[in-house]
């Protein structure tokens, strides 16, 4: 019997498809496995399949066919990496949650993140987390680095995840929507979820003393419903954040900064790099441009140019 569905939780082997109201626990079809040899899996979190159901036991199943994707989220974790990995698709909006410290979360890392999700049109909210942790002097390289996002069109939230008022305007805006959580281990993804419905009960973790940095609680990608028709998919924490395949051309459109001023440069073709009469670079040195924005972009230009996936 043929059925669809969608992809809650992918653990390589099996995945959990809900369909209706019932979730089934499926295996991938042979094909499938060999269509993108690149890839580190043909199914994930959020994909709409179609499965049939095993004879012997129906509440198990074979995926035959994914649908096409509306979006996705995609990284290579290591430089010389040759495989990607989809982290989820389908999503409405993304949250990126950031620590000023304990962990780190750098600059370079969020705009990676930006970047990805520029380049597949999906809106990105960032979100600082911790606030009742910080002292005076972080509280306000907190809202420097607010208002540099912000001035670029990103929304951005201040909140301590343990406490229920200060997330509602966050849950507020993920009604009715896909919305996927990412983040370094340790900044307070799965205590951001469980805040918002305290039914889940996700396993949360302690920061490691030895490295200051989060230990892995959440293993694999996983959606959930909560209330308010709220669909939440949590992730596990990355550490590296690699682009797939874009060329420098590309990269450069997808800094919101950067558009209304490519147009003004003395070559259609600049990569704002050091090329003459380059509007990029006169904005920067006006101080209209973000140096850690543009630091990020040199970044990539020069990681793109050496190690893009063929």
């Amino acid at each position: 019997m043929l059925k669809k569905g969608i992809i809650y939780k992918s653990t390589g082997i099996w995945h959990l498809v809900k369909s209706g109201n019932i979730f089934y626990k499926c295996r991938i079809k042979g094909k499938l496995r060999l269509h993108n040899s690149k890839s580190t899996s043909p199914v994930v979190v959020g994909d709409r399949v179609s499965f049939i159901l095993d004879n012997e036991n129906n509440s198990q199943g074979i995926i035959i066919e994914v649908q096409k994707r509306r979006n996705h989220i995609i990284r290579k974790s290591v430089k010389l990496s040759k495989q990607f990995q989809v982290i989820a698709s389908n999503i409405d909006q993304i949250y990126l949650i950031i620590t000023l410290n304990y962990p780190i979360t750098f600059t370079q890392f969020i705009d990676r993140i930006l970047v990805t999700a520029e380049a597949y049109r999906i809106p990105l909210n960032l979100v600082f987390n911790k606030m009742d942790l910080y002292s005076s002097s972080e509280k306000n390289e907190i809202k420097k680095l607010k208002n540099i996002y912000e001035l670029i069109g990103y929304k951005c939230y201040k909140i301590s995840a343990l406490n229920k008022d200060s997330v509602n305007k966050v849950s507020k805006s993920m009604k009715n929507k896909v919305n996927m959580i990412i983040g370094h281990s340790g900044v307070g993804k799965s205590t951001l979820i469980n805040t918002i419905s305290p039914n889940l009960m996700i396993k949360t973790s302690n920061i490691s003393d030895l490295h200051k940095q989060g230990q892995h609680t959440t293993t694999y990608s996983e959606m959930f419903d909560l209330s308010d028709k709220i669909k939440i998919i949590d992730t596990p924490g990355i550490k590296g954040f690699g682009l797939v395949d874009m060329d420098s051309n590309e990269i450069k459109n997808y800094f919101p900064e950067f558009k209304n001023l490519n147009g003004n440069c003395k070559y259609n073709n600049c990569l704002h790099l050091n090329e003459p009469n380059c509007a990029v670079i006169n904005a920067l040195n006006l101080n209209k441009i973000s140096e850690s924005r543009y630091k990020s972009y040199l970044n990539l230009i020069d990681e793109n140019s050496t190690y893009r996936i063929k």
